[in-house]
């Protein structure tokens, strides 16, 4: 069988998940990646009101959805973080509070760890039987991105020490991972500890490859940065917990902006690099739905849709419509098999 086919519902959050639920279905999806924002998932209510978890179930369920995992980018996004104003519009007041930044990274992290606990309980509760695998994506923020362009030139240890940072934060977040059963899965992603396959296997060493780290893959952050994205699935295929649908194109500007944005909007036409519908841009999916195979990987293709110039709805459909075309199961059988007169 191929793999089923979700949305994640980050970027749908303006709409409530009773309004959304159906849209999804009508748009094909098999199922839906939640978001813990917007009304998609609330981590405290699935902890603690004692109808919630069965409620949403029931709500995907009436509308034919299913869901494999939970996300909470914009908690995780504060653990390691050098906190600014930025992060009052992305985090609740409970967690934001006076804006202290060391509070509001400690307060973040409980919020993960909580997050594992409603995703493990969440999970339990699916209809049918919980997955094999309980993943919560996400990020991790970093307190080194600001060093990405090395001047004025960076002191000795300073990469370092910001990689133990991340150890120090991510290791007692990740144990309660351990405890609930739950894969922790970073989007590699420009902002995060991790944005390329170089800081990706620093990362990996940095915790001492915990059992419950590993990576949602998306092609689309490393396209357009240089990266091989097809080579960051060989290299990392057994840390793969998730995989995203998302689309980028580069090479598509004026010449006015590089690869750092030059401070634009999306879909500004100088800019080098753009979000894309899948199929529109230049990842090349064939190479990676390959990969995937040969990697094993069996999780969801999980679109998330992000195109500044296409109608969101019709979109959705066609990445959609356009995934299904593209995945397929691997074989089972050599295809020289039939010349061996002995299995004939």
């Amino acid at each position: 069988m191929s793999r089923p086919v979700t949305l994640f519902t980050g970027q749908w959050a303006d709409l409530s998940i009773a309004e959304l639920a159906p849209k999804v279905k009508e748009m094909g999806f098999d199922g839906v990646e939640l978001a813990c924002w917007g009304d998609h998932f609330d981590v405290q209510a699935a902890l603690n009101e004692p109808d919630y978890i069965a409620k949403l179930w029931a709500l995907l369920e009436a509308n034919d959805l299913t869901c494999y995992a939970i996300s909470n980018h914009l908690v995780g996004q504060a653990v390691c973080d050098k906190i600014d104003a930025r992060h009052a519009a992305i985090l609740s007041p409970a967690i934001y509070g006076d804006g202290e930044p060391e509070g509001v990274r400690k307060r973040a992290a409980e919020e993960m760890k909580d997050t594992a606990r409603a995703a493990r309980k969440f999970f339990d509760a699916k209809p049918g039987g919980a997955p094999e695998r309980v993943v919560v994506n996400g990020f991790t923020g970093s307190s080194i991105w600001h060093l990405l362009y090395s001047f004025p030139p960076i002191v000795p240890g300073q990469i370092e020490a910001g990689f133990q940072d991340f150890a120090d934060r991510w290791t007692p977040i990740l144990d309660v991972f351990e405890a609930e059963d739950v894969y922790f899965a970073l989007e590699v992603h420009p902002t995060e500890i991790a944005f390329d396959i170089a800081s990706a296997a620093t990362a990996l060493e940095a915790i001492n490859h915990h059992p419950r780290f590993g990576f949602n893959y998306d092609p689309s952050h490393l396209g357009y940065q240089g990266v091989d994205y097809v080579k960051f699935i060989r290299d990392f295929g057994a840390y793969i917990f998730h995989a995203h649908v998302k689309d980028a194109w580069w090479g598509h500007g004026n010449g006015d902006v590089g690869v750092f944005g030059g401070h634009t909007e999306f879909g500004d036409v100088r800019r080098y690099w753009d979000f894309r519908s899948p199929g529109r841009g230049d990842v090349n999916f064939e190479e990676v739905m390959v990969a995937l195979n040969d990697v094993n990987y069996q999780g969801p293709l999980s679109i998330e849709w992000e195109d500044s110039r296409m109608d969101r709805f019709h979109g959705g459909a066609e990445a959609c419509k356009f995934t299904r075309s593209l995945d397929f199961a691997p074989s089972n059988v050599a295809f020289d098999a039939a010349f061996d007169k002995e299995k004939q």
